[in-house]
């Protein structure tokens, strides 16, 4: 009954492909020399090539690393290339117009398309059959390319000369010859599964099947090029042992090391708005080839109950507001988080974590206060680095001066401290309490979105910091400042301390 699904469910595919082909015009009054030299000044210009016989995909002009990518798999006979680009960033159509366009020019003769079953390669290969069989302009200019008898889906020849066939992980690639000619062209996508990568076995064993199946089938003294498409999805995976063994490992993201879209087809709003909806771990790995494993620096979360406020001796609201003032921007979140110690532990009690406006924030930091009794402390420290300042005073300090207006005086205090780097201030200050129980998360929120998020910037914490870590960073200073508060009171010096020069009251 699946099967009957999954074939009904192809050839409805196959009928909208069809549609989305149909609208693709040839000039019926060109004169055959002016194809002829039509036909040659595009298979000099590979970018001009995809576009002419592909205008349904080519929408947008190709980013530079398309075009070295082409250049790179086109001029060299020879070739091991992997390409771990990030989603949207057309990897998939990119390869079938290489392919393509060997094909029909007679520079590929036999292609294999490979995945991590031959289900999903079959259905991989289904557009290259269909632009061989359906795109007008292909035919207009390379003739009929079915051959009856040799075309089904997931194997079939056409008449350039060129044999496809499609080819699952772990089967048998042997016998796929066209005639007496082996593989030239091997194309590897979406060979790694989530489910694959969770068992170095099931990967050491694929890759075995790589090396000694897969690419033994080409000739050594042949023509041969060998294509991996697809995403970093764990740090031991077949893309990453392909990058090791490749003549190129190309590793593109969605958006560059200046954190700008590499691509103009993908705005900036627009990746902002997919990376929003997703998880931290999914988007980095998705999006920016970079595989967090939980639980590398702190394992796991202990919550607990809040011991009633009224027994915390003093709280810390501890902010970090994040210049950025644009609640969609993915890269920057502002938190703010109270924290109580009481008898050596440390009680994370509520907070938020989120993308905001600073009028939010500090909505965020009155709204905190609110839950405290009249008779307990609360020291309110806003994160104010050298690049935040003159952030703090320029735009912090107004917005909490007109919030006071309407609900009230609060005190704040800018945290100027010289810090160590994020990373080793936040293992080293909140892992040890972590690990010994200390620092306790409370149970009454856990099903709170900011809590959530939370406890996974946590679990994603690593040295490299890829991950956004905003929140521990906030906890780790609410931590700094309440074991200072707390050694005053302990050595008896004063109760509370007195409010620094620069403290704003608000």
């Amino acid at each position: 009954m699946a099967k009957q699904a999954d074939k009904q469910a192809i050839r409805e595919w196959e009928d909208f492909y069809s549609q989305f082909l149909a609208d693709v015009e040839v000039d019926a009054t060109e004169t055959a020399i002016d194809k002829e030299l039509r036909m040659r000044r595009l298979e000099a210009d590979h970018e001009a090539w995809f576009a002419y016989y592909f205008p349904k995909y080519c929408t947008a002009e190709p980013a530079d690393f398309h075009k070295r990518a082409t250049r790179r798999i086109m001029r060299n006979r020879r070739w091991y290339e992997v390409r771990a680009w990030s989603r949207e960033l057309a990897k998939s159509a990119r390869s079938m117009f290489e392919v393509l366009k060997l094909a029909l020019t007679g520079e590929t003769t036999n292609f294999l398309l490979v995945s991590n079953s031959w289900e999903n390669a079959a259905r991989l290969l289904t557009p290259f059959r269909l632009q061989l069989e359906k795109n007008l302009r292909i035919i207009n200019d390379y003739g009929q390319q079915v051959i009856e008898g040799q075309w089904e889906a997931g194997e079939f020849t056409a008449k350039c000369g060129c044999a496809f066939r499609a080819l699952g992980a772990g089967q048998s690639p042997r016998g796929t010859r066209n005639e007496a000619k082996r593989p030239d062209f091997i194309l590897i996508d979406d060979i790694d599964t989530d489910e694959e990568c969770h068992n170095p076995d099931r990967i050491k064993k694929k890759w075995d099947w790589i090396e000694q199946a897969l690419i033994p089938t080409v000739s050594v003294s042949g023509d041969i090029r060998i294509l991996f498409n697809g995403n970093v999805i764990a740090k031991d995976c077949c893309v990453t042992r392909a990058g090791l063994v490749a003549n190129c490992y190309d590793i593109i993201n969605i958006r560059d090391k200046n954190g700008k879209s590499v691509w103009d087809k993908n705005s900036e709003d627009d990746i902002d708005f997919i990376l929003s909806k997703i998880s931290t771990r999914s988007a980095q790995q998705e999006y920016f080839n970079n595989p967090l494993s939980e639980g590398d620096v702190f394992k796991e979360i202990t919550y607990g109950k809040i011991p009633p406020l009224r027994k915390f001796p003093f709280l810390c609201a501890y902010g970090d507001p994040s210049p950025s003032n644009n609640k969609n921007k993915v890269n920057s979140m502002k938190a703010v988080w109270l924290i109580g110690v009481l008898e050596g532990k440390y009680y994370v009690i509520d907070g938020r974590l989120d993308r905001a406006t600073n009028a939010e924030f500090v909505d965020w930091v009155y709204d905190i206060n609110s839950e405290v009794p009249s008779q307990v402390q609360v020291y309110n420290l806003i994160e104010n680095n050298t690049l935040q300042n003159p952030f703090y005073e320029q735009v912090i300090v107004p917005l909490f001066e007109a919030r006071a207006k309407i609900s009230g005086v609060i005190n704040i205090t800018p945290d100027e401290r010289k810090k160590p780097d994020k990373y080793s201030r936040i293992e080293g200050n909140l892992e040890p309490l972590n690990r010994l129980g200390k620092l306790i998360f409370n149970v009454d929120k856990k099903d709170d979105p900011h809590f959530k998020r939370l406890e996974e910037q946590f679990l994603l914490l690593t040295p490299q910091l890829k991950a956004p870590a905003d929140g521990p960073d906030c906890i780790e200073g609410g931590v700094w400042c309440l074991s200072k508060k707390s050694a005053v009171l302990r050595d008896g010096a004063i109760k509370i301390l007195p409010k620094r020069h620069n403290a704003h009251r608000i």
